[in-house]
Order: C-alpha cells, then structure tokens, then sequence
C-alpha cells in the first residue's frame, strides 16, 4: 500500500489553485469538472503518481466556505530551508501562522503556512546531504 492523495474541499477553486501552485511551488496535475454532480476536482503535487502523492482540491458548486472542524491538523512538506521557504511564500502572499524555528523539545525546525480555506501546513526542513 501506499498513499496516493488527500483530498481537501475549498471554496474557491482558483484562488486554492493559485496558492498551491504560485505560492507553494506545486504542478497542476489535472482538473476534472462533473457538472451533473455539481463539483470540480483539481490534483495538485510536486509530480504525479506514482512517483509523488498528490494533492485533492474538491470544489463543491455553491459552496464557498466550510468548517474544518476540531479533528484536521496539517499536512507536511518538506523544505531545504525554512526560513528561506517562509521568505518566499511571504513574498507570494502567504501567510506564515508559525514562524521558523525549532520544534519543541527538539532541534528540528518548522513552521507553519495556511492556506486561503484555512488548512495549515507544516513546513520541515530536512536539508540535502551535501
């Protein structure tokens, strides 16, 4: 076995899109639009399957907010370097919830984005080995 995606509902495709892909830096994989049921669907990711896991944007016709509830807590992405993904994302118009910096009780550093519904993300810097 092995993850293939997650999904995530948005209320506004595009912006969702814009964020994933002009911010964070991913690919738009595809899009698939299913008028009779009323959504759309776009996969987004630093490649496509099977070599990456993807990432589900579903939006839902008319819906242009949710809640995301007491159970959601992040995705993670790796980064080289925190705080020069934190500057860049910055730049891009994203917002930093968590600034850079060592995980609690560790030595590991991390930080945190959110995207424009709301869901945050992990940044975690494991840097290449040189």
């Amino acid at each position: 076995m092995r993850l293939l995606h997650t999904m995530l509902r948005v209320g506004d495709l595009q912006r969702s899109i814009d964020f994933y892909t002009k911010v964070l830096g991913m690919k738009l994989l595809r899009t698939t639009d299913r008028p009779e049921q009323k959504y759309t669907l776009a996969f987004v990711g630093y490649g496509p399957n099977p070599e990456h896991a993807e990432l589900e944007l579903t939006y839902n016709y008319g819906v242009d907010k949710y809640e995301l509830g007491t159970a959601y807590g992040h995705q993670a992405i790796a980064v080289d370097d925190a705080y020069a993904a934190c500057e860049r994302i910055r730049a891009a118009g994203g917002v930093i919830t968590r600034e850079p910096g060592p995980v609690k009780g560790g030595s590991t550093v991390i930080a945190f984005v959110q995207d424009p519904d709301g869901y945050k993300i992990e940044l975690i810097e494991r840097r290449a080995a040189a």
